[in-house]
């Protein structure tokens, strides 16, 4: 209470000297719609009781949407915004670009209880330029029942020929469960982001470390092959088609033997509110081949403060209060434990309440402590990211090389025909940004 105190103090004074003790200062908030997020609207009156001085104003925006007004915004310096929500994608490409403030927490808000790799990944050159407000790895769930049932025991973390094997005996179509449903619909963060943890796991990686794209080496045909032989032989019809919340309806109705996908799922597998196997779900590591570098995703939404605010201690007062232990405490105390923004402090994850109220709290915390955006390929990479490379070119890559992959997986052309289009795009845009001749 005394930090919040002298925070307000101070506010107070320099308003006060100013001439303006009256006006509050207005802080304009672009957020994402999702759940967490729109909770922390809610709860910020919380925040505004404690700093009257402040008033909070939300644009809450379509994912897609706000990536597009906050990447226009902050690249032309437009001011519209005082606090960002931006993911890793983005945060080391505008924090080295000096688009972003360097946040600095007091003793209070202790850094150092952020688990090492989201701040790592939302840091550049050891310093932080995004708070994460809830993170994620990837992981595999599965259904103890019918892994049981087919004399299936996983280790803590498979081999891919592992969950092959064990794909092929849960699998049973005729009463509609099948082996594994992985993501298939096109895109950088739907089944790239799967499929580059994949490549990761059998010694690949996006770029060499002359930003040569790799896309038709060994490790890339013989990740992308297994993945379409996988799905063809053991998935669901219209794979290609599938993102997180088809296949999350194929989970909660029993559909799925196994999923490799986003640590948040857990918590709604797991909730009997929306599974029909909510008590039969069980976790394990996202699986690897050659190597386990790189094997599970990482990822962050993150709270982030554009360079060009005119508010930027009010900004940072917003951002230490809503990605802090105390908020997490708040949270907890209105909606519950099971509800928290989870993946972000080890104190969470200490937390025996929330232990008890999230089954896969251990795994998913063993899923982000293993993963390392630094060093996530076996071959040495020039790029930072596990699922994605943070250069700005690599959206564009990453949308390209999806549709290829989905349009192999659909069978639509061979998997060497959509690796070679996916080289021959990724080789255009490097050209065009100049990374080589």
């Amino acid at each position: 209470m005394k930090f919040k105190t002298r925070i307000v103090a101070a506010a107070a004074l320099a308003a006060s000297l100013s001439g303006f003790s009256h006006a509050a200062t207005e802080l304009v908030i672009a957020t994402v719609n999702n759940g967490h997020m729109i909770e922390m609207a809610k709860l910020s009156k919380n925040f505004e009781q404690a700093n009257p001085d402040i008033k909070l104003k939300w644009v809450t925006l379509e994912e897609g949407v706000l990536r597009q007004r906050v990447t226009t915004d902050i690249a032309t310096k437009g001011g519209q915004f005082d606090v960002m929500t931006i993911g890793m994608y983005e945060t080391p490409i505008w924090g080295k670009k000096g688009w972003l403030k360097e946040l600095k927490g007091d003793a209070s808000y202790d850094a150092d209880d952020i688990l090492p790799a989201m701040r790592n990944g939302l840091s550049v050159d050891g310093k932080m330029y995004a708070a994460p407000f809830y993170g994620e790895s990837s992981m595999l769930m599965y259904r103890k029942d019918l892994a049981d049932k087919a004399g299936v025991t996983f280790a803590e973390r498979p081999t891919w020929e592992q969950v092959r094997d064990a794909a092929s005996k849960m699998h049973d179509p005729k009463n509609g469960v099948y082996g594994i449903c992985l993501r298939g619909k096109p895109g950088w963060g739907d089944n790239m982001a799967f499929l580059s943890t994949m490549v990761n796991s059998f010694g690949g990686q996006w770029f060499d470390m002359s930003w040569k794209p790799q896309l038709e080496s060994k490790p890339w045909k013989d990740a992308v092959t297994f993945y379409v032989d996988l799905l063809g032989k053991y998935g669901p019809p219209g794979s290609s088609a599938n993102s997180f919340n088809e296949i999350l309806a194929l989970y909660n109705e029993g559909k799925c033997g196994m999923w490799i996908d986003a640590t948040i799922a857990a918590s709604f597998i797991t909730d009997p509110k929306q599974s029909k196997v909510a008590d039969k779900v069980a976790f394990a590591q996202g699986p690897y081949s050659v190597t386990q570098k790189g094997a599970n995703w990482l990822w962050a939404w993150a709270l982030a403060i554009p360079a060009g605010t005119k508010n930027a201690d009010a900004a940072q007062k917003f951002v230490s209060w809503a990605t802090s232990k105390d908020y997490i405490n708040l949270v907890a105390k209105t909606n519950g434990w099971a509800r928290v923004p989870t993946g972000t402090r080890k104190s969470t994850y200490a937390n025996p309440e929330f232990q008890k109220a999230a089954v896969f709290a251990a795994a998913e915390k063993a899923a982000i402590d293993s993963a390392n955006p630094n060093d996530s390929t076996l071959p040495k990479s020039p790029y930072v990211g596990v699922q994605f490379a943070a250069i700005p070119e690599f959206q564009a890559i990453g949308i390209a090389v999806g549709q290829q992959m989905s349009a192999a997986l659909a069978g639509k052309v061979s998997v060497d025909d959509a690796l070679k289009a996916s080289q021959v795009a990724a080789d255009r845009e490097m050209k065009k940004a100049k990374y080589y001749k």
